[in-house]
């Protein structure tokens, strides 16, 4: 079975923005370089014929550039516990309509719909920690932003999980076109 997502990578100096806000959370497990990116759409386990479904579904996508800044950060949690820091990206229209247009590309593909709400966002950390120590970074970096950044295209991503986290691996990329 193969693990897949689409995302987007941010470029090299907004990577390098938000690996200077890293620290500060005791227990949470901070993304690296290779891992920062903004999910498009979480596919998951499928074999060998599905990927190449999806990859082939996805080379259909049309979408133009986007252009877009980091703003604010937050968390997700699960039945009250907080297991993820993230820095959001705005606007979020072309994003999500991104989202919709890839979501109904991989469904004519045979993969079941998103049923999850969309917020784009750049995991940070991922955490078992408490909630007081993300609450003060929240707090402390509320006020995240950059200037614009252009993203011209999207990655179909392997994931390969590991004791030391996950590694994405592209497996294809797509260019944002209108």
């Amino acid at each position: 079975m193969i693990r897949l997502f689409v995302g987007l990578r941010p470029p090299a100096p907004i990577r390098t923005q938000l690996r200077a806000l890293m620290g500060g959370i005791p227990g949470a497990r901070w993304q690296d370089d290779a891992q920062l990116h903004i999910t498009l759409r979480f596919i998951g386990e499928v074999d060998e014929r599905a990927a190449e479904d999806a990859a082939l579904a996805l080379s259909a996508v049309r979408w133009p550039p986007l252009e877009v800044a980091l703003e604010g950060v937050g968390t997700f949690d699960s039945r009250g516990r907080i297991n993820a820091v993230w820095a959001g990206i705005r606007p979020r229209e072309g994003l999500a309509g991104l989202h919709r247009k890839i979501d109904q590309a991989l469904v004519r593909a045979g993969q079941p719909p998103e049923r999850r709400a969309y917020l784009p966002h750049v995991t940070l950390a991922r955490m078992n920690a408490p909630a007081e120590a993300a609450a003060r970074f929240v707090e402390a970096h509320a006020g995240l932003a950059s200037p614009p950044f252009a993203l011209d295209h999207f990655h179909l991503f392997e994931s390969h999980l590991g004791h030391e986290g996950a590694r994405y691996e592209t497996v294809a990329r797509y260019p944002l076109q209108a």
